[in-house]
């Protein structure tokens, strides 16, 4: 065999093996990113955080912030719920209170101490009889009821849980309540008793994957940890979970919240975020 034909031999191999290594290039095995794409049909819906209580003459949870909430159209107002040592049910949102220079923990003192305590506004700490007897007269807002435990109790959750839903089934209000919490005994317990209630998971440290198959409808995680799991908008939606992003007051935020097509913010701010939403509209 002659010089040249080894040199022409030899520049074929090589072009054969470019090409080789270009097909295995080209079909070798490659990270899917799954951007979060806002979803045309989903129109993203207000929660007042614990009511609009961010407004003159209102308070945290107070019964004020519940009308408040109604009065501006939003889609739901948001409360928390405790269960006392006497078997009552208060809406207060920590877990403890402070009255007279003495600190109060609200699941270990009678709910007849509570209701004398005042809130800001002047009223004072309501029940959750007497929520549910003004929420009755609320026209536009849905009831999101957040079931506090301040330890992991699987008793006290169960419990919690079925007081709720008795109260609620009996004040005939089922269609009305949608039910979050932090709490996955509580959570489990719900979906046991109502199959058909609305219920999300709170904490965010589940993807939405692993939590389609334990039965609730929708997550409900704070702003920071969508944004750490981005790819949770797409999952959450594949998974047929709703979502919802507390507790977003920032501007920006919402609008990054609203482009990714989420169901629901909850926020402080419901008359920014309205005016923000109608940005949107047009």
């Amino acid at each position: 065999m002659t010089c040249h034909h080894i040199m022409i031999r030899s520049a074929r191999n090589l072009t054969l093996l470019f090409a080789a290594i270009t097909a295995l290039v080209s079909f070798s095995p490659r990270r899917t990113v799954i951007a979060a794409t806002p979803s045309t049909q989903i129109k993203t819906q207000v929660i007042a955080h614990r009511g609009y209580w961010d407004t003159p003459g209102s308070a945290q949870n107070s019964l004020t912030s519940l009308h408040k909430a109604d009065s501006i159209g939003v889609y739901g107002s948001e409360c928390d719920v405790y269960l006392c040592p006497d078997g009552e049910l208060v809406v207060h949102h920590d877990d403890r209170v402070t009255e007279g220079g003495d600190t109060l923990y609200i699941e270990r003192t009678p709910s007849s101490i509570l209701k004398r305590i005042k809130l800001s506004n002047g009223e004072t700490i309501p029940t959750f009889d007497a929520y549910l007897d003004v929420f009755k007269s609320c026209q536009k807002t849905k009831l999101i009821i957040e079931l506090k435990v301040s330890k992991n109790d699987k008793v006290q959750s169960g419990i919690l849980a079925a007081k709720i839903l008795a109260k609620v089934k009996e004040a005939g209000l089922e269609d009305r309540v949608e039910y979050i919490t932090f709490n996955l005994d509580a959570l489990h317990k719900l979906i046991e008793l109502n199959p058909q209630a609305k219920t999300a998971y709170l904490s965010g440290n589940i993807a939405p994957a692993e939590l389609k198959p334990q039965g609730c409808t929708g997550i409900d995680y704070d702003i920071s940890t969508m944004k750490r799991n981005e790819v949770w908008f797409d999952e959450a939606r594949q998974a047929g979970l709703e979502i919802n992003v507390w507790t977003v007051n920032n501007p920006d935020d919402m609008r990054y919240l609203i482009e990714k097509g989420v169901n629901y913010i909850t926020t402080d701010k419901p008359e920014l975020l309205q005016s923000i939403l109608k940005e949107y509209d047009k």
